[in-house]
């Protein structure tokens, strides 16, 4: 059986020849089992590519993809998956944060309980900032409202897959993936493991607010329609307290002819109608600009080089 490694690269120079080593030392202890791994390069601003190259010249089962412009963690994956052989599918982090030494525990999972994807459900997160712990909060907060996510798994990015699920999500060729998205519509029979995540290695980050707020927006609106609903359901409930509030006023006014128009609640109001209108109308450009680019066949990445595994030299 051979497992595939797959492993979106940024700014992690300093820390994916570690996460390789121990890869390659974990899948030593299991020979009944062969191994690929693919190494793909986000276009990374430092010299990523260049210790990818070096890896694959190390170890003859690691294949390197150079993505010629950044285009996301989420497309990255995309690509790795498309260039993966295995019968499973094993993703993780390039910054030495995920524990990959336990993968055989999410493998063993797979197979006890028959599950199609089993994914880390992370104990101890580590040492993170408030930011990191915000954006984990909301990010679970929306796939559970918004994607209808069952309560009684978690996904993260540290997963393994069946064939047929990576296959599957493979055949979404639009510009905006979202991994949490397609597992949820391929498949609900998820299982979970409790792993601890390490602390990073070294660097920081590369989700900044604006690339958060941008994941999280793939998902709001490539996978679920909610958004509009709600902005239906708050345009109607908008328009029924205004009638309930002309009904009490032109009520007011018959009564007591002194009562003066105030024209304080009048601005007041116009601004805050004005400010929710322009917010449903941001939200449905936001549904129309994606539906624009996918109709221009944008693609998800644009490969520059790939170095096959088997131009590499295996380690002695």
């Amino acid at each position: 059986m051979l497992i595939s490694f797959v492993i979106p690269c940024y700014r992690s120079a300093k820390t994916l020849g570690n996460v390789v080593e121990e890869i390659q030392n974990m899948m030593r202890e299991h020979s009944e089992y062969d191994s690929e791994i693919i190494l793909v390069n986000d276009c990374s601003p430092d010299n990523t590519f260049e210790v990818i190259e070096s890896l694959t010249k190390k170890y003859g089962n690691i294949t390197g993809i150079d993505i010629a412009k950044n285009s996301g963690q989420q497309c990255a994956l995309m690509a790795g998956f498309r260039q993966a052989e295995g019968d499973l599918i094993i993703a993780c982090d390039d910054d030495g944060q995920t524990p990959v030494d336990t993968s055989f525990r999410l493998i063993e999972k797979l197979f006890e309980g028959d599950y199609d994807v089993v994914c880390a459900k992370y104990e101890n997160r580590g040492s993170r900032s408030l930011f990191r712990r915000l954006g984990t909060w909301a990010d679970r907060t929306m796939v559970k409202v918004f994607l209808e996510k069952p309560d009684d798994f978690n996904t993260a990015i540290y997963f393994v897959a069946k064939r047929f699920v990576i296959e599957e999500i493979t055949k979404y060729e639009n510009p905006f993936p979202y991994w949490t998205g397609l597992l949820l519509r391929t498949t609900h029979n998820v299982g979970n493991v409790l792993v601890d995540q390490k602390d990073r290695a070294a660097g920081e980050s590369g989700y900044t607010m604006r690339k958060l707020l941008s994941l999280w927006i793939n998902g709001l609106t490539t996978f679920s329609i909610k958004p509009l609903r709600f902005a239906t359901i708050a345009g109607s409930v908008l328009a029924l307290i205004g009638f309930i509030i002309i009904v009490f006023l032109v009520i007011g006014k018959l009564v007591n002819a002194d009562i003066s128009v105030g024209w304080t609640s009048l601005i007041a109001t116009n601004i805050l109608v004005g400010g929710l209108i322009m917010l449903m109308l941001g939200m449905i450009g936001e549904y129309i600009g994606r539906i624009y680019i996918s109709l221009n066949e944008s693609p998800q990445y644009v490969i520059r080089r790939i170095i096959e595994k088997s131009d590499g030299k295996k380690e002695d």
